[in-house]
């Protein structure tokens, strides 16, 4: 008898990370869901949704393969904003966001780069939502479609860009617009997901904006402590003095933990609202918390600031009640806020995206991210890849093909294969995101541009603009616009000199 669909999913996310404890990775998501309530830096932008059209193409579950259950369909959720369209006459362009781990929902409130820039280009916005994610689920409830490897097992990225590319298809037809420029957008996983379209998908879009995409952060081809250098270089220029707190206070959770009763003052301590059976489970979480404060660190309040603040003001005389516990339990609140307790699971909860996520991340996104002998502040803990097929495989009943992303795409070599191969792909990366080791940060050919700013964060060009964003982020933003617009006026021009029309 096969467990609820509820019991199998708690098991799965009480565990899963126990048994994946030397093979961490973290989120790969465009914005901080967890904590942005939380903090002055979410979305407080009102989203101008007049002129949003929402629509459900009926999709095809299997692209691949001719077998009678592969013409099974599904309704694939996306959206349409025409406001400022210049027309099929005029061959205006389309500019397609392709959605990434999260509903369509969250893209519309968090992504401002399409809507900010689309009046300029007199452009038709479209938002797709990605299968298995939001309110696009394959088998009709998310219960049934996110139960097993035999549902899941059609969610992959390779599904996803055949989706994207019969949408958009669809979308030229429904506006009779044969010549309509495409250009791709994405970030992070989504970045990828851009990045991959154009490459693979040519005849579609004219061009990809892929923003914090870690492309080569698959197999060997980075050192596998790569983002957590990123992590302790922040907070080391941040506060040197925050960062050796930091540093300490690994050995002291553990000595706490070691005493007889180690493990309840440690809860009382960081008022977990469960009591911990384990001081991997406050070590997983301040790890979330300081990769998250890095991951997104962006004005007005800049978090690793906020963290180290508070870990440097609550300093205290040596034999107080107060210890360096107390320091870092500091920072965690200046960053989460002040709650009755801190549930340490809150950056892994099971919701549907993250369930649908962790697939994808034990089926073909497996990116070895680790802690090594190198300088961080982190303890040693390499990467596990035995541990992380085992774990895998455990739960699911399939190991990963570690090797998929790479034979499918291809990252080895890229720069001698795209400046021969490819064209019109910009690469944004923001120097202080963790993920940005494993992205391409050199021009490869005159149209496959690297954009690089030293303080960005992840995926922070295309979110929403502030009052507050620094000259930097608005001259990249601007850079990417002007080269997006050269795509599209030499392509027109060449529809024209060829006497082409719709």
């Amino acid at each position: 008898m096969s467990l609820p669909f509820t019991v199998l999913i708690l098991l799965i996310f009480s565990s899963y990370f126990i048994s994946l404890a030397h093979s961490k990775f973290a989120r790969l998501a465009i914005s901080p869901k967890t904590l942005i309530k939380n903090t002055p830096d979410g979305s407080t932008q009102k989203v101008d949704e007049s002129g949003l059209q929402m629509f459900y193409f009926n999709q095809t579950l299997d692209h691949f393969t001719f077998r009678p259950e592969s013409y099974m369909t599904f309704q694939q959720r996306y959206a349409i904003n025409s406001t400022h369209w210049g027309g099929a006459k005029a061959n205006a362009p389309i500019l397609a966001f392709l959605g990434e781990e999260t509903s369509l929902d969250s893209d519309l409130s968090g992504i401002g780069f399409l809507r900010d820039n689309g009046p300029r280009l007199k452009a038709l916005l479209v938002y797709i939502e990605h299968r298995y994610y939001g309110k696009t689920m394959p088998f009709g409830s998310a219960e049934e479609t996110l139960k097993n490897a035999s549902t899941l097992g059609y969610l992959n990225a390779a599904q996803a860009l055949a989706d994207y590319a019969a949408i958009l298809l669809h979308v030229k037809e429904k506006y009779s617009t044969k010549h309509s420029p495409i250009i791709v957008i994405g970030g992070s996983y989504g970045g990828m997901l851009a990045a991959w379209f154009r490459l693979k998908y040519p005849h579609i879009a004219l061009g990809a904006l892929a923003s914090s995409a870690p492309l080569l952060y698959f197999e060997d081809t980075l050192p596998k402590f790569g983002y957590y250098y990123i992590v302790t270089k922040v907070f080391k220029e941040t506060s040197e003095r925050c960062y050796n707190t930091i540093r300490k206070s690994w050995k002291e959770i553990d000595r706490v933990a070691a005493k007889p009763n180690g493990l309840l003052i440690l809860s009382k301590k960081f008022k977990t609202c469960a009591p911990l059976n384990g001081s991997f489970k406050i070590k997983d979480f301040l790890d979330s918390v300081y990769a998250e404060s890095v991951q997104y660190n962006r004005g007005p309040s800049y978090w690793v600031t906020k963290v180290c603040n508070a870990i440097n003001t609550n300093t205290y005389p040596p034999n107080s009640k107060h210890d360096l516990l107390d320091q870092i339990f500091a920072g965690v609140v200046a960053l989460i806020g002040n709650r009755t307790c801190y549930d340490t699971n809150m950056f892994a909860q099971p919701t549907n995206n993250n369930i649908a996520w962790r697939w994808q991340s034990c089926s073909e996104i497996v990116m070895p991210v680790g802690y090594d002998k190198q300088d961080t502040m982190f303890p040693t803990t390499p990467f596990n890849m035995t541990s992380y097929i085992s774990g895998c495989e455990s739960y699911y009943g399939v190991p990963p093909r570690q090797h998929w992303i790479t034979t499918y795409f291809g990252i080895q070599d890229v720069k001698l294969i795209l400046q021969k191969f490819g064209s019109n792909i910009i690469f944004s990366n923001g120097l202080s995101d963790p993920y940005s080791v494993g992205g391409i940060l050199e021009d490869i050919s005159d149209t496959i541009v690297a954009i690089t700013t030293k303080n960005g964060s992840h995926c922070q060009d295309i979110g929403l603009k502030s009052k507050d964003d620094p000259e930097w982020l608005v001259m990249q933003r601007e850079k990417e616009i002007k080269i997006l617009d050269s795509w599209i006026s030499t392509y027109q021009k060449d529809l024209r000199d060829l006497n082409i029309s719709n």
